[in-house]
């Protein structure tokens, strides 16, 4: 948990005598500096110096990728340059330092700016230097993708000022002058089959003007398109995703249809521009009602950005969720990137290129979008702030939210964290005075939020998991005016569980501690951890006996009982298991919103970002299903998810309506959700958080170990936890360790533990010293997560 606090505290980047920052923000070519910093993508919490031959010395750069000689077989390794300097650090031996053997990039891959936000990230996150580079840069761009090398012809200046002079052509052959016309009116590279094609000779004119010196061939990397010598007019560039062709630069798009902005959107925006027209550091929590217009006071605010000639980067939770937000970014802007999972390597390498160059405008796109290489970089949103998706699984474990606010701090620009329902974190920072709080309390047009009833199902009497009576009718009630239904259900499958009536034991994953899941469709039991499939069994697995139960309800059984009580109405389901193919979010979401559908039902992708004002009715089908996890932000995820499912109606001009069913009514984060009382929701939420030490009051770092024997790694846990309490300040507190609440995933037994501090310096200098005195046993693995949004 990031907070504008840390310019210049504990999570400030390392700046200690030896760090290799480069100094501007395009690092300049190493002078006459023979040494190197290099880091790799490898556990080692140090930069490595290496000597610089001539060669290598004439090319190096802060920012490149090399090739260096790692261990002690000295086998090569790619690794990132993080500075140049004239003399080795202090105390070693230059005879006994390697050498780099190869320079892997003609021109630096990152600026000196983002060295320092992953060298902040490593610091903060406990990781290497070396594995936050590499989560910055996208795999088709270290590898390159979409390029090739080859052999390309070339025009020296002096040949083209004798063909406009006049004086070269009468000494061409007409197959020479063919071909020197067709390499004067290229516009890109071109080999000389390439040549050979478009003049209509054979190679031998073409040879015989490079042995009289009048074209030269030379060696490069090109993209495929202009290797293969595309035609004029065949070059334009193929990004799927770029709204349209480059136009000037600073333009928005011309006569673009704006709304006109509410009250609160206007004062809004008078409270942002001074940080918009200016060049600091400025953190805002907007805090808007779902169907409060946030999303126009984003649009108006990168307009502002983009008419001084500045780009956006705008982070969404999941960008196949959001096509609407997608269509108005690009219905409102010139030059939109829009990066997103189902890109391939080479659009990706293509698109990293064309924001280096300056070519984009707003860059929208999930978590890893952050790291997008805004030369001009003027402003950061991030939509729906709260989101657990912002957070990063595996090494590094960052959160997109905090990095982002961590680089608008280093790039001296604004940044714009918006959320109905924030995290309690974001929230506590404004109390705090470390956000500026701007408040949208109204929805746009003066709607009132939706009704929201709670369906307590402890008194509904013929409920079988679905629908209750109640929320039936009101589906039917709804659809038959004319109105259209979302179903939330938080579950995937037909049936949630397999259990055995005669031992009672539940059917599991083989390889994972979870309950199989029925998805009758395929007839298969699938683990939801890990994917792996397994037959129906005929008996149970442990006893025996035929007759297992298969309970709990799940989307796919959700969706048959939806059929069968409607069926003259077009039911569609928004799920994993139906939106695997690449545009199928889209296609769905057209049809709902042309009213081919009436009926939406989903698991969690239906709760966010949709904005359709014929929806005049949500039902939440399960309030329940996150609230008794073993994690204690499960009633804030609870909250949220409500609440941002019941802003999905009454968004036109027909009121909304919500029905909520759950065995819990009185849980505060019910209660509060089915009022839209966020602030409610938080005063009675934070003093339990702070009563129990979790975050925003505490920060946590979160320990696994795991391995195949659960003897082994819960040996190693324990060894661990008393080294880590023998060197913990007093103002750590260790728990643990214990089993972790899923002990088994993959075939891999897992113990946590956890280190909570009021602050974050304790606990990271803690978790990056103590563990390499404890070796880990062979095939014991061990991942530390600072600030984890999961507990399981």
């Amino acid at each position: 948990m990031f907070d504008g606090d840390d310019q210049a505290g504990e999570s400030a980047p390392d700046e200690r005598p030896g760090a290799w920052f480069g100094a501007d923000r395009v690092p300049p070519r190493a002078a006459a500096g023979p040494y190197a910093g290099i880091v790799v993508n490898r556990p080692i919490d140090q930069v490595l110096t290496y000597r610089c031959g001539p060669r290598v010395a004439a090319a190096i750069r802060p920012g490149q990728r090399v090739r260096v000689p790692l261990g002690k077989g000295n086998r090569l390794a790619v690794g990132y340059c993080v500075g140049v300097e004239d003399a080795p650090p202090e105390g070693l031996d230059p005879g006994r330092l390697k050498e780099v053997a190869e320079v892997l990039d003609p021109a630096p891959l990152i600026d000196s700016r983002m060295l320092e936000l992953t060298r902040w990230m490593a610091e903060y996150y406990v990781c290497s230097w070396g594995q936050a580079l590499d989560s910055a840069v996208p795999a088709g761009v270290r590898n390159q993708a979409g390029t090739r090398v080859g052999t390309f012809l070339l025009v020296p200046e002096e040949t083209r000022q004798a063909l406009k002079d006049q004086t070269l052509k009468p000494r061409l052959s007409p197959k020479q002058a063919a071909a020197m016309e067709t390499l004067c009116r290229a516009t890109g590279p071109l080999t000389i089959s390439d040549v050979c094609r478009r003049a209509k000779c054979t190679a031998a004119p073409i040879l015989a003007l490079r042995r009289q010196g009048l074209i030269h061939s030379v060696k490069r990397r090109v993209g495929l398109g202009e290797a293969f010598g595309a035609d004029e007019g065949d070059g334009e560039s193929d990004l799927p995703d770029l709204a349209r062709p480059p136009g000037p630069p600073g333009g928005v798009g011309p006569a673009k249809a704006r709304l006109t902005l509410t009250p609160e959107q206007d004062a809004v925006m008078a409270a942002l521009r001074p940080a918009l027209a200016g060049d600091g550091f400025a953190p805002f929590l907007i805090h808007g009602v779902t169907g409060s217009g946030k999303t126009e006071v984003y649009l108006s605010a990168i307009e502002q950005v983009v008419a001084r000639g500045r780009e956006a980067i705008v982070l969404v939770p999941e960008i196949s969720l959001t096509p609407q937000t997608i269509r108005r970014f690009r219905r409102r802007f010139d030059r939109v990137a829009v990066l997103h999972s189902h890109l391939s390597d080479v659009e990706r390498h293509r698109h990293w290129q064309s924001i280096a160059e300056g070519e984009v405008q707003v860059v929208v796109g999930a978590r890893s979008a952050i790291f997008a290489p805004a030369r001009r970089l003027g402003l950061i949103v991030i939509d729906e702030e709260h989101e657990s998706t912002f957070k990063q699984e595996t090494v590094p474990r960052y959160h997109a939210r905090d990095v982002a606010v961590k680089r608008a701090q280093l790039e001296r620009v604004p940044v714009l964290l918006g959320s109905a329902t924030p995290a309690l974190e974001t929230w506590r920072n404004a109390d705090r005075g470390r956000y500026v709080k701007l408040a949208m309390a109204s929805r746009v047009e003066g709607r009132p939020m939706p009704a929201v009833d709670v369906i307590d199902l402890r008194r509904e009497k013929k409920f079988t998991g679905g629908l209750s009576e109640s929320l039936r009718e009101a589906v039917h009630r709804a659809v038959d005016d004319g109105g259209q239904v979302i179903l939330l259900l938080n579950r995937r499958g037909y049936h949630t569980f397999v259990i055995c009536p005669h031992c009672g034991d539940v059917v599991k994953c083989h390889a994972c501690d979870v309950a199989m899941t029925h998805h009758k469709g395929r007839r298969l039991l699938l683990c939801h951890t890990c994917d792996a499939e397994r037959p129906c069994p005929p008996a149970c697995p442990s006893c025996g006996k035929p007759g297992l139960h298969y309970g709990g309800i799940g989307t796919e059984r959700l969706e048959k009982e939806v059929i069968g009580a409607f069926p003259d109405r077009v039911v569609r389901r928004m799920d994993s298991d139906t939106m695997r193919r690449p545009g199928s979010h889209e296609e769905v979401l057209a049809a709902f919103k042309a009213g081919d559908v009436q009926i939406l039902l989903g698991t969690q992708m239906i709760a966010k970002g949709l904005d359709f004002p014929n929806v005049t009715l949500v039902g939440v089908v399960n309030a329940d299903t996150a609230l008794h996890l073993p994690d204690f932000r499960a009633a804030e995820r609870t909250f949220q998810l409500v609440a941002q499912v019941a802003g999905r109606t009454g968004r036109g001009d027909k009121p909304g309506r919500v029905l909520v069913q759950t065995y819990c009514p009185d849980a505060p984060a019910i209660v509060h959700a089915v009022r839209h009382d966020y602030e409610g929701f938080v005063a009675v939420e934070l003093p339990e958080r702070e009563g129990h030490g979790t975050p925003p009051f505490h920060r946590i770092v979160r320990v696994i170990a795991r391995g195949p024997e659960e003897s082994v790694v819960a040996k190693y846990m324990e060894r661990l936890g008393v080294e880590l309490r023998g060197a913990a300040e007093p103002s750590v507190r260790i728990l643990g360790p214990a089993p972790a609440p899923i002990l088994k995933i993959r075939n891999l037994y897992r113990f946590h533990l956890q280190a909570r501090c009021p602050t974050a310096r304790p606990l990271q200098v803690l978790l990056r010293d103590v563990p390499g005195r404890v070796p880990a046993p062979g095939g014991v693995e061990l991942a530390i997560d600072v600030d984890p949004t999961s507990m399981l």
